[in-house]
């Protein structure tokens, strides 16, 4: 695997994007949405690699993967990849709005 993940900013910012802004997010969302195929793995290394808070609910008979921020998720403290930069400013700025937009850093500082 190569060590550069930003091949398609588009859907590593919007997945960053929707999530900071509390959305529910499904992979139906991000093909309706940015005509994107790979929200789980964005979602995996989201997690693994900058430590995002991304709870995954499975709703229905086909097991459809949800995923949000958690609530106690304070999204100054959040690392963010290379493609999403410019969302990592506006949360800094207070900028970004939504409903997980302007929670204060709890004991953490934003690179890491």
């Amino acid at each position: 695997m190569s060590e550069h993940w930003h091949s398609n900013p588009t859907q590593i910012y919007w997945t960053c994007h929707a999530l900071l802004q509390g959305r529910t997010i499904t992979h139906l969302d991000e093909i309706g949405e940015v005509r994107g195929w790979r929200l789980g793995a964005i979602v995996h290394r989201l997690r693994a690699s900058y430590g995002w808070p991304i709870t995954t609910d499975y709703v229905g008979p086909e097991r459809i993967a949800h995923y949000r921020l958690s609530k106690a998720c304070h999204v100054v403290a959040l690392r963010f990849p290379r493609s999403a930069q410019p969302l990592r400013r506006k949360v800094m700025d207070g900028a970004l709005g939504g409903a997980l937009g302007g929670k204060p850093a709890h004991g953490r500082t934003a690179h890491g």
